[in-house]
């Protein structure tokens, strides 16, 4: 028999199972901020810019590069080549990654989607969300 299991055999059922669950509440929050949840997301991306962890809404018009988490993603740099009112095209990985997309439509490099929510004239409004959490 071990240690734990004495020491809750001991105790009534009500408070070996209120024990057993405010063990298992501060199991969960200390795995919370050991991996990283919560505060350290915003100062990470704040520090390298608004999209670097994949998740935003931004309006460019070409040229334009957005840096991202090159760990994340498999490149550090998307670049928007050109805006015009049928298409947005777009690069990435210096180049070896390549699409494009009508408003309305999503481009795919790796595991980050950009989706062309609407383009006005020369500008253009993507929202980047990565496709792995």
């Amino acid at each position: 028999m071990n240690r734990i299991h004495r020491l809750t055999a001991s105790l009534p059922v009500t408070t070996a199972g209120a024990r057993r669950r405010a063990a298992s509440a501060a199991v969960t929050l200390a795995m919370a901020g050991t991996l990283g949840f919560g505060a350290m997301t915003p100062v990470a991306s704040a520090a390298n810019g608004p999209c670097y962890d994949g998740r935003c809404t931004t309006t460019v018009s070409a040229p334009r590069t957005i840096k991202v988490d090159s760990r994340k993603f498999g490149f550090g740099k998307l670049k928007i080549t050109s805006v015009s009112p049928r298409s947005v095209k777009m690069s990435a990985a210096g180049g070896r990654l390549g699409g494009s997309s009508s408003p309305g439509g999503t481009v795919q490099f790796n595991n980050l989607k950009v989706w062309v929510k609407s383009v006005s004239g020369k500008k253009a409004t993507l929202q980047l969300f990565p496709t792995r959490y």
